[in-house]
């Protein structure tokens, strides 16, 4: 389950500055079993116009808005389509202002006017055109980038059931900073979700960055600590890298939550005493960048993980302390909701900030399927438009995590995709 931009809530309702709509949806509706029918509203009116003006008497003449065919259709039909319509708009002004020699006619000035409107609506269509295929064309780019970034996953990837919804707060962009990505490796299963400080190419750049980083490092290595010492690294690489270019946002920094869940052993004491102990199946390993802790939602209700939050990525130099890892219990049926601030900071008409446990809470207690991680993610989603009222202020993504009965497709081989 995945959103692009404003979404659709209960029901299908579109919730208000639901988005631009895409101009392959404008084409669909002028298609009636796989054919085009943008042709018919302009011909109409010409026929219209010609009617009108046959059973017209008199001074009163209205075939000069025949003009207003080339013009109609150049807002819906093809160039050639409105070409046609031009030159069909001049034929049938000529015809019917010629028709009766003795009474009024328009002249020669309305046949100019109509001879120009056509030229002009034609090349307004030519440019109407160009820019449809462009934005088509940087729709491509955009959904591209969003692949890289927020690749699509295979269901119950690396043991894990998921659902992913993101949605940005330009309503014409397609991707922003919000990044998640689950990786599964023979150490186990990894996930990461975060946000990028700030918005624009530059926080899109710094994501792919980091997710590159969590990809290959949340394969090969064996402890999650030092996977999160990776991304701290690569974060400050990457900072220095932007400066050096004399970017002004080579002070960015990003907030995450990494979680690990180990591979199915069973878990043992160290050899002595104080040694630690080795995760087992019903364990989740945590680490948080300066980010909203995760939420554990499952049918008896709702409880914040008790981790505490170390710095940002690329704020380590602040407080240079080691990675602390959280291991912490999970039960079986209990889903991990991740969120970014676009969720904790929405804010109704009043101010009020956005009560995520709350609202999950209550949704837990009308049904208790509301903690699988399908509907969990739609309720967030749901909840945050509906007390926003649609007007998101930040790139908003929720994401939610649980383990299945097996192992899931390609688990144990740890398959990068």
């Amino acid at each position: 389950m995945r959103q692009g931009n404003r979404g659709l809530g209960p029901h299908g309702r579109r919730y208000p500055r639901a988005g631009r709509r895409e101009v392959t949806h404008r084409h669909e509706m002028l298609h009636v079993r796989g054919r085009s029918v943008a042709w018919v509203p302009p011909l109409l009116l010409l026929i219209a116009i010609a009617v009108i003006d046959y059973h017209t008497t008199g001074e009163f003449r209205i075939i000069s808005w025949i003009v207003l065919v080339p013009g109609i259709a150049a807002a819906i039909c093809g160039v050639w389509g409105t070409a046609v319509f031009g030159v069909l708009s001049i034929i049938t002004f000529t015809l019917a202002d010629n028709a009766w020699p003795h009474e009024f006619q328009t002249g020669l000035p309305d046949f100019i006017l109509v001879t120009a409107g056509g030229f002009l609506a034609t090349l307004a269509c030519a440019v109407r055109v160009r820019g449809e295929r462009r934005a088509l064309h940087m729709r491509d780019v955009a959904d591209t980038v969003r692949r890289t970034v927020l690749r699509p996953l295979p269901p119950r990837w690396g043991g894990l059931e998921h659902a992913g919804v993101y949605l940005t707060a330009d309503a014409g962009a397609r991707v922003g900073g919000d990044f998640y990505d689950i990786q599964p490796g023979p150490h186990g299963t990894r996930v990461l979700v975060g946000d990028v400080q700030g918005k624009g190419l530059g926080a899109v750049e710094t994501a792919a960055v980091l997710l590159g980083t969590f990809r290959e490092t949340g394969f090969h290595e064996p402890e999650l600590s030092v996977v999160a010492e990776r991304l701290e690294e690569r974060m400050r690489r990457h900072r220095k890298y932007t400066a050096a270019l004399g970017r002004a946002d080579g002070d960015r920094f990003a907030t995450a939550v990494l979680l690990g869940f180990p591979a199915d052993r069973p878990a043992v004491t160290g050899p002595g005493p104080g040694q630690p102990r080795a995760p087992g199946p019903g364990t989740v390993e945590v680490v948080v960048f300066g980010h909203e802790p995760p939420l554990a939602v499952g049918p008896d209700g709702v409880r914040s993980l008790p981790v505490t939050g170390g710095l940002p990525l690329g704020l380590r130099e602040l407080d240079p302390v080691p990675v602390r890892v959280h291991r912490l219990p999970l039960a079986a049926d209990e889903t991990l909701l991740l969120v970014t601030d676009g969720v904790t900071e929405a804010r109704d008409a009043a101010g009020t900030f956005y009560p995520l446990a709350e609202d999950v809470a209550r949704a837990v207690a009308r049904d208790a399927r509301a903690a699988e991680p399908a509907r969990l993610a739609a309720v967030v989603r749901d909840g945050t438009l509906r007390h926003s009222g649609g007007h998101l202020n930040d790139d908003t993504t929720a994401f939610a995590v649980r383990r299945t009965d097996g192992p899931g497709p390609n688990a144990s081989k740890g398959d990068v995709r």
